[in-house]
């Protein structure tokens, strides 16, 4: 929480912060699988073509690099974005080398809407959209117990 303790206004406490769920890595996740696929299906040795061995393990490859740059992504992704809730405001900061921030009073929400999937609701993520008066934050999605964090700003507002 770098970029929200260096905002903290004098006498202004954090009340609650989250991050996003592990569900960003998915991606990555789902590469991985099929970069293992290719290379089992590769290793299976004398019944198969030197030749088609050598595209499966090549594919293998690249699916394996798809995967590790994926995972960076969210890795940076996930580790740059800051979610927060003080008794006066919501913070949400987002980026690395170009950041983007959006700060609102809590005086000025009108309302907190929540989306979740099936899956998001058994895995315990959704997307999360504060309105306010005259702006309104872009959804956050991906994010970690949206309903918790929809309860810290109606109890706070």
């Amino acid at each position: 929480m770098n970029y929200v303790t260096r905002v903290l206004q004098p006498g202004e406490r954090v009340v609650h912060t989250t991050t996003l769920h592990w569900f960003v890595y998915l991606g990555a996740i789902r590469w991985a699988v099929i970069a293992l696929i290719l290379l089992g299906v590769g290793m299976m040795g004398p019944v198969m073509p030197p030749e088609l061995r050598m595209a499966l393990e090549v594919a293998a490859g690249i699916a394996a690099l798809v995967a590790a740059v994926r995972g960076l992504d969210a890795l940076i992704r996930r580790s740059s974005t800051e979610l927060a809730i003080t008794d006066r405001r919501v913070i949400y900061k987002v980026g690395l080398f170009r950041r983007s921030t959006f700060e609102m009073n809590l005086s000025k929400v009108e309302s907190v809407g929540v989306e979740q999937s099936i899956l998001g609701r058994m895995l315990g993520f959704g997307e999360v959209e504060v309105k306010g008066t005259g702006s309104s934050l872009a959804p956050i999605t991906t994010i970690n117990d949206p309903l918790k964090f929809r309860s810290f700003i109606t109890a706070s507002a």
